[in-house]
């Protein structure tokens, strides 16, 4: 495994090894002991997939409120996706800024972490994607919090001009409208 930071505090990539041959692979998927060793979070408490049958689908930009907010480590297990988290830690350095990236089952896998204080979603690249991921806070209903997806301040630049989307996401604030649950540095 290879830990990388990324371009947002507290957010890493973890790039996965399979071992290959004429059957397949083999590749260890998690090892605490390493995410340990690189300061990562390394118990969960769930661990949920979403399948998407149709590309183009749209799911997200989701975040649970203290104090039930939630790390989460994200995986595309099969097909790909592209998958978008944004700041919400009121007096961060980046607040209100997001980063992307394709994560592609067959071509590279990878977890990506996203910290408490962030929202997350992710638009399918293919059809028939399965997406993983695993949380250190378990789901509350009512902690349910989202952003708008299609926020022209945020600009991000989805792979879908009208992606499928749920009515709930539809209907998320944008970022100026949004009173942020979230506050830098101070853990939940």
């Amino acid at each position: 495994m290879i830990v990388r930071p990324l371009k947002l505090d507290g957010t890493f990539e973890v790039e996965l090894s399979p071992k290959r041959d004429a059957r397949g692979h083999f590749m260890r998927g998690f090892d605490a002991a390493i995410w340990e060793a690189h300061g990562l979070p390394a118990t969960f408490v769930q661990e949920n997939e979403a399948f998407t049958k149709a590309k183009h689908t749209l799911r997200g930009l989701h975040f649970q409120r203290p104090p039930h907010a939630e790390t989460k480590i994200v995986r595309c297990v099969a097909g790909a996706v592209y998958d978008v988290f944004v700041d919400l830690r009121a007096g961060s350095p980046t607040y209100g800024q997001w980063d992307g990236h394709v994560l592609n089952a067959a071509a590279a896998p990878r977890w990506l972490v996203i910290p408490k204080g962030f929202a997350h979603g992710y638009c399918t690249l293919t059809d028939d994607t399965l997406f993983a991921y695993k949380v250190d806070a378990a789901y509350a209903p009512d902690a349910e919090g989202g952003l708008a997806w299609d926020d022209p301040a945020l600009a991000i630049p989805w792979p879908a001009r009208d992606p499928l989307v749920s009515p709930r996401d539809a209907a998320h604030p944008r970022l100026a409208d949004l009173v942020t649950p979230f506050v830098s540095g101070i853990a939940w």
